[in-house]
């Protein structure tokens, strides 16, 4: 027993549902195969809701008009606006609702059934389209995809670049505070170094009045001439005082100079030469006397710290 057309359409491939529907709207293999090439980007439910309105439509025509819509003795019905032929009334009002065609006319020439060798050439005929369709959906998703890629990498980029700048200024503002930490170390000694040698000024000075008191004379007037005396090498040798390091600076794109304040950390100078300049620094290392400082290790260093002050030569890595 041979297949019937619903079947052979499911064997193919297609939907049963969509099938149907197909079968029922062309009464054919030929038909239907035609109907579902030009209804391929319909989805099911618009399909079905089409068909429910069409029924209800010919049920009402039904009771105005029980005729056929092929008079006897017509085999087929003729578009005369594009030359296309139509096994009944259903698919030549199809085409019209499709391509707004208005004339037809009657034939007597009745379509023949498709030979099984043409159903096998509409068959992959249909295939075909239907793989071409795949392929350029395919080349669109693809295309998205590579969009949607894109945007990502981008926003992971600015994302990873705000870190890393925020992770630089937290750096510079810890080299800073360990800087003030210093500053104000060395401060602070210099009080309780000053409060020590005043405390031994009166220690000796009480001393000296108990012991004028036990000799029976009165106490000598504190002498400044120690202290003068003291002050008198420092003003005729003052001590060199540097606030800036002048530095010239060996890269692999040439020589640079910079001036920069005696208490600038060695991690300024690297953020001042990347930024400014373009050079990445790993690490600053001088000649005579051979001494490397490393990043991440020594670059809290102030310029003073590193001995760098007046002035220095660097090689830059």
């Amino acid at each position: 027993m041979g297949q019937t057309d619903l079947e052979v359409l499911v064997d193919m491939g297609f939907e049963r549902a969509r099938a149907e529907l197909a079968v029922k709207k062309s009464g054919g293999l030929q038909g239907a195969l035609n109907w579902l090439e030009e209804n391929q980007d319909k989805s099911l439910e618009e399909l079905q809701a089409s068909a429910a309105s069409a029924a209800t439509a010919k049920a009402d025509d039904d009771e105005e008009d029980d005729g056929s819509l092929i008079p006897e003795g017509a085999k087929s019905l003729v578009c005369n606006d594009c030359g296309k032929r139509f096994k009944n009334g259903d698919l030549a009002a199809f085409h019209a609702s499709k391509t707004q065609h208005t004339d037809f006319s009657e034939s007597t020439e009745e379509i023949a059934p498709l030979t099984e060798e043409e159903k096998k050439q509409r068959l992959e005929e249909l295939r075909q389209k239907l793989a071409e369709k795949r392929e350029r959906q395919a080349l669109v998703d693809k295309e998205e995809q590579k969009r949607n890629e894109q945007i990502k990498r981008k926003a992971t980029k600015e994302s990873q670049d705000m870190k890393e700048e925020l992770a630089r200024k937290e750096q510079i503002k810890e080299a800073a505070r360990k800087r003030q930490e210093k500053l104000d170390d060395i401060e602070a000694k210099k009080r309780i170094k000053a409060k020590i040698e005043a405390d031994k000024a009166e220690r000796r000075r009480k001393e000296e009045e108990a012991k004028a008191l036990r000799e029976g004379r009165a106490p000598a007037a504190p002498s400044t001439a120690p202290a003068a005396a003291a002050a008198a090498p420092a003003a005729s040798k003052p001590a060199a005082s540097h606030n800036e390091a002048r530095l010239r600076l060996q890269t692999a794109k040439g020589n640079v100079m910079k001036t920069l304040a005696a208490d600038a950390t060695l991690f300024e100078l690297a953020q001042q030469l990347e930024s400014e300049n373009g050079v990445p620094v790993a690490s600053f290392s001088t000649t005579f006397p051979r001494k490397t400082w490393q990043a991440g290790v020594d670059f809290g260093q102030t310029l003073k710290e590193a001995g760098l002050v007046p002035s220095a030569v660097l090689i830059v890595n």
